[in-house]
C-alpha cells in the first residue's frame, strides 16, 4: 500500500501520506464505465503460471499452501485503525468461487489491542510471501471493493528480499488502492529508494459514474524490463520507465516479488471512518492470476 505496512520504520511519512497524490500522480486518467461482467482475457502473449481461482465450500479459509495471513493492529505504518486476523470471519471463501475479505467493527470490550487502544475493527491481510514470489509479468485480480469512508482496499506486491534490504530499496507496487471517499477513482503506484510515500510514482483511473463498489474490475500491472503498466479492464492508465525516476535513484524492479490482498480501515490517508460508514464491509475477490512471457 502507499505507506509500507509490514515493520514499518516509515512513521515520518505519515504526515506525507495525506499529500501523497497531489505530488505523486503524474497523469490521471477519466474513462467511460466498462463492462465487467465477464472477465477478460490477457493478450495471448502471456502464459500463466499461477493462480488462486479461490474454489471451496463456503466458510473455509484460503489455501494455505498459497497464502499467509499478517495479524496484528500496530497501525502498520499508517494510523490505521484494525486488527488483522486470521480468523474465517474476516477472510473466507463464499462457496461460489471467491475470496470474502470482511472488515468489522468490534465491540467495545475486544480482546484484540490496537495502537490506539481497544480495537476498534477488523479485517484480514493475505500475503503469498514463502509460497509465491516472480520478477516481471502480468499479476491481475478481478475484484469488487467495498464502500465506505476510512475503507482502503489495495492489491499490491513487494520485494521478495525486504527483510535483507529493507523498504522502500525492496520495491513496491501497488496495482490498486482505493479510499472510501473516492468511490470512482483507483490508484497505482511504485515506490523505491528516493520516490516513496508521498514522492511515490503512479497515476489514478476513474469511472465516468458509479463507484467501483457497484461491481467487479479486472485490475492488472504489466511489468517488463525496465518499464511497468497499469491497467483496470483492459485499459491502460500509466506507465513508468527509470526516465520517470528522480535523478540518481534506481529501479529497483529486477527481482522477484509476493503478493499482498488487505483491506484497511482508517489511516492517514483514507481517514477514519464516520457517521457514513457502515459495517461489516466486504471486498471481493474472484481471482487472482499471474503470467508470464
Amino acid at each position: 500500500m502507499l505507506a509500507y505496512m509490514l515493520r514499518s520504520p516509515r512513521s515520518a511519512l505519515v504526515i506525507a501520506v495525506a499529500l501523497v497524490f497531489a505530488s505523486c500522480e503524474e497523469r490521471a486518467a477519466t474513462h467511460s464505465t466498462p463492462s465487467p461482467d465477464t472477465p477478460g482475457a490477457p493478450p495471448p502473449a502471456w502464459t500463466l503460471v499461477w493462480s488462486d481461482e479461490f474454489d471451496g465450500v463456503a466458510g473455509a479459509q484460503v489455501d494455505g499452501t498459497k497464502w499467509v495471513a499478517d495479524t496484528g493492529g500496530q497501525g502498520w505504518g499508517n494510523q490505521e485503525r484494525e486488527y488483522y486476523t486470521a480468523r474465517a470471519e474476516n477472510a473466507s471463501l463464499d462457496g461460489g468461487g471467491r475470496l470474502v475479505i470482511t472488515a468489522r467493527s468490534a465491540p467495545v470490550d475486544s480482546s484484540y489491542h490496537c495502537w490506539y487502544g481497544s480495537c476498534r475493527y477488523t479485517s484480514a491481510r493475505l500475503k503469498t510471501t514463502g509460497r509465491f514470489e516472480q520478477a516481471q509479468g502480468r499479476f491481475e485480480a478481478r475484484i469488487r471493493i467495498p464502500r465506505g469512508q476510512g475503507l482502503w482496499p489495495a492489491f499490491w506486491m513487494l520485494g521478495d528480499d525486504i527483510d535483507r534490504v529493507g523498504w522502500p530499496r525492496c520495491g513496491e507496487i501497488d496495482v490498486m488502492e482505493n479510499i472510501g471517499r473516492e468511490p470512482g477513482v483507483v490508484h497505482g503506484t511504485m515506490h523505491g529508494p528516493g520516490y516513496s510515500g508521498g514522492s511515490g510514482i503512479g497515476g489514478s483511473y476513474s469511472l465516468a459514474g458509479g463507484s467501483f463498489a457497484d461491481d467487479y474490475h479486472v485490475f492488472a500491472v504489466e511489468w517488463t524490463p525496465g518499464q511497468i503498466r497499469w491497467l483496470v479492464d483492459e485499459q491502460e492508465y500509466r506507465r513508468a520507465t527509470p526516465t520517470n525516476l528522480p535523478s540518481g535513484a534506481a529501479w529497483v524492479f529486477d527481482h522477484p516479488f509476493f503478493l499482498l490482498l488487505n483491506v484497511a480501515v482508517g489511516g492517514a490517508w483514507p481517514g477514519d471512518p464516520d457517521g457514513s460508514s457502515t459495517f461489516p464491509q466486504q471486498m471481493l475477490v474472484d481471482y487472482v492470476r499471474v503470467y508470464r512471457r
